[in-house]
């Protein structure tokens, strides 16, 4: 039942970050007019919470007595514009998640805590009286050490009374103004004091609001001579700024993409506006920021988890005022606040990274599609091995492809080969052609990079005797060795035990079986002991600079061999790197997941695609035990492209995405059968809907069944259309919250699901 209706809208409707699908109704403080987009002090519960107002209304549905008031509106001015606050709107009925949480998902973590919208700095000045010279500009002194003539009065006896009192006021009078830290750290003066003197009418508080700096939009060095393929693409997109479209810059590994997203920026700056870049993982970073800071005299802020909340929260305010001018950052930069967005660039576009696996599970690369279409801008999708959703994009918009088929600067594509396990022996996993190619690459003087997509030292500890293997007691899943720390770690839910000597079945002594990065690194350092190395991989990297570091040391030459997983295979440039392994290519050629032969081929791509990108010739050695596999040989004869159009051609043949649209249902709980019967009573629902054109596959245990100590399982909608989908959603979503058997198990729907697991 409505309230009454009111002349005036004062009603707000606040997203609170809770796991509610459903936005709260306050009243608005009395005397503040109140706006979309800005943050207020609710009371929820018992509890004083921050929320952001996405609507003023003139009703509510509560009940006048029930309706409580917002305590204070937080900041004078919206945190999200218009634009970005529907965009959020959008993001939480389309992944059909929790407004509050999405909303709270775009705030850095400070400003959900109430934190000033902008930087502002308390400090202190003398009060302006009749027959003494007002105070000075903001952050300038009087230079001359004069000192204004005091008010008469109880003013005047109050400093002779007090030396602290009277030094804040000298001191005030030489510097004009000073924040409490410099007053307390030269007078000896505590805030009480302050209080004081501010009762006496002697000083006064203010808000200092630090100016931005202006940067002039220009470059700092030239960039090199660009081929003619580069420079089409730069003048396709820069014709573009100003209206949408959506760009696919597909260009092989080493054919100059960020050169083209340089010469594309560098226009965009010129026109006054900023830009948005999104990269995939923190390591992608330092190099690029290397890269723009070298050619832009514009300020950069950087966006990414390994940030503190500090530095993210100024980064974020840094973009929101104009003041940075580019910004780079992970998947929630694509939430930034910007004052004049002009382009967005998506660097290495296929990369599962984009797709937050967790929470509010949403690509951040759609999402940036959307928002440049909503603000009219370009974006450009880079990559040398595109996403099939990409690649279909541009079957029906050829004109938005842009081809990098040759590498810069007269380099040429590597040679690759297959080296076959079952012919040739191996050390330690390293096949002896892999080794002797090694030694002829290092002898020449050159870089070599190992990959292999396992960390730890061994996948498995296993006995010999009786056949017992070290597994989690919380998952369906081995415990890695890792020999270094003499540790078993579950890489799924964190688990550690202490690495054991004897079976605990029947004694005997355990081994390590098979690779990881630790063993590797091992057996390459006592093969090639004068060869200095480093290992690259999240063990390996934990300490904020340790990666910066160890990149400027292979670029120095100081390191001859790397070895590292999927950290090494995304956008480096390595220019002495000219010999690549792929250790372990075999590892998804044999997935139930549909999208696992299309990750495998991107890695081996992206991974070959470090050797040589300079002037010294590259060779790609790939270790497989099913050299005739259709995959491998696909990439052996045609590259990637003859890959994608076969993998294309299946996909539209079996109906999965990109020409099907599908959503996951997945529900866990410790009693392993509380998932699938949540499941199948939310199927059942699903089928009473009965909207045309959405199959209910499942309900089913998920690959891994049992995680941290939690059971799992999953029901997958598929449609051929993104319509009745939808529209099933809209509906059912909202009905699964109401299931008795819902209250027995932790559930989440995943719309476009990465994986399927």
């Amino acid at each position: 039942m409505h309230g009454p209706a009111l002349s005036d809208p004062v009603i707000l409707a606040v997203a609170i970050d809770t796991p509610l699908r459903r936005v709260f109704d306050y009243r608005a403080p009395a005397g503040a007019p109140a706006r979309p987009g800005q943050r207020v002090w609710v009371p929820f519960g018992r509890r004083r919470v921050v929320g952001v107002v996405v609507e003023v209304r003139a009703t509510s549905e509560v009940a006048a007595n029930k309706l409580r008031s917002a305590f204070e509106i937080i900041d004078p001015e919206p945190a999200f514009d218009a634009a970005l606050l529907a965009l959020l709107s959008w993001s939480a009925d389309y992944y059909r998640h929790p407004i509050g949480e999405v909303i709270a998902a775009a705030l850095p973590v400070p400003l959900r805590q109430g934190a000033p919208l902008v930087e502002v700095e308390r400090r202190w000045r003398l009060r302006e009286r009749e027959g003494r010279a007002p105070p000075l500009p903001e952050g300038q002194g009087r230079g001359d050490g004069a000192f204004p003539p005091l008010p008469s009065g109880a003013g005047t006896l109050a400093l002779k009374r007090s030396p602290k009192m009277r030094a804040v006021v000298e001191l005030l009078a030489r510097a004009g103004d000073a924040p409490y830290e410099t007053i307390t750290a030269e007078t000896g003066a505590d805030r009480a004091t302050l209080r004081k003197l501010v009762e006496r009418g002697l000083i006064e508080e203010f808000e200092l609001r630090p100016a931005p700096a202006l940067i002039p939009p220009h470059s700092v060095t030239p960039g090199p001579d660009l081929n003619d393929a580069q420079r089409h693409a730069v003048d396709r997109i820069t014709a573009s700024l100003g209206r949408f479209t959506t760009w696919l810059l597909d260009g092989v590994t080493g054919s100059g993409k960020t050169e083209v997203y340089l010469r594309a920026i560098d226009a965009v700056l010129t026109r006054g506006e900023q830009v948005l870049v999104l990269v995939p993982e923190i390591a992608l970073t330092p190099q690029l920021v290397a890269r723009f800071r070298g050619r832009f005299d514009a300020a950069l802020a950087i966006m990414h988890s390994g940030l503190s909340d500090g530095e993210r929260l100024a980064a974020w305010r840094a973009a929101r005022s104009g003041e940075a001018r580019i910004v780079i950052g992970t998947r929630s930069a694509v939430f930034v606040p910007l004052a004049r967005l002009g382009l967005v660039v998506i660097d290495e576009e296929h990369d599962s990274s984009f797709k937050q696996q967790e929470g509010f599970r949403y690509s951040a690369r759609d999402l940036a599609i959307v928002r440049a279409q909503r603000a009219s801008v370009p974006i450009v999708l880079g990559s040398a091995t595109p996403s099939l959703e990409s690649l279909a994009r541009v079957q029906r918009q050829p004109d938005t492809r842009l081809r990098l088929a040759e590498r810069a600067g007269g380099a040429t594509a590597p040679r690759w080969s297959l080296i076959d396990l079952r012919q040739h022996g191996a050390a330690q996993g390293i096949a002896t052609p892999v080794l002797a190619a090694m030694k002829h690459h290092l002898d020449k003087g050159h870089q070599v990079l190992l990959f292999l997509n396992r960390r730890g030292y061994a996948p498995v500890l296993f006995c010999p005797g009786c056949g017992w293997s070290a597994h989690c007691t919380r998952c369906d899943a081995h415990l890695t060795v890792y020999r270094r720390s003499q540790d078993l770690l579950c890489h799924h839910c964190g688990a550690e035990h202490r690495a054991i000597e004897r079976c605990p079945s029947c004694d005997a002594a355990v081994k390590p079986v098979g690779q990881g990065t630790e063993r590797i690194e091992e057996t390459v350092a006592q093969l090639f002991p004068g060869a200095p190395l480093a290992r690259i991989d999240r063990d390996s990297m934990r300490r904020k600079g340790e990666l910066e570091a160890t990149l400027g040391a292979v670029d120095r030459n100081e390191i001859r061999i790397l070895v590292g997983t999927q950290m090494l295979t995304k956008g480096h440039h390595f220019p002495r790197v000219t010999l690549v392994v792929v250790l372990n290519a075999d590892q998804g050629l044999f997935s139930t997941d549909f999208r696992a032969s299309e990750r495998l081929a991107q890695t081996i791509v992206q991974v070959a695609g470090r050797a040589g990108r300079a002037q010294l010739p590259g060779e790609v050695m790939i270790q497989t035990e099913y050299p005739e596999h259709r995959l491998l040989q696909l990439l052996l004869k045609g590259g990637y492209e003859a890959f994608a159009a076969g993998a294309l051609a299946e996909r539209e043949h079996s109906g999965w995405p990109p020409f099907a649209r599908i959503a996951l249902l997945r529900a866990e709980a410790t009693d392993l059968g509380a998932p699938m019967r949540f499941l199948q009573a939310a199927a059942d629902v699903a089928a009473a809907h009965d909207v045309r054109g959405v199959r209910i596959l499942g309900p089913a245990p998920a690959p891994m069944e049992r995680r941290a100590g939690r059971y799992r399982a999953q029901l997958l909608l598929q449609a051929n259309t993104h319509q009745p989908l939808q529209r099933l959603l809209s509906t059912w979503v909202p009905a699964l919250e109401g299931l008795r058997e819902g209250s027995r198990v932790r559930w989440s729907i995943d719309i476009d699901p990465g994986e399927l697991f």
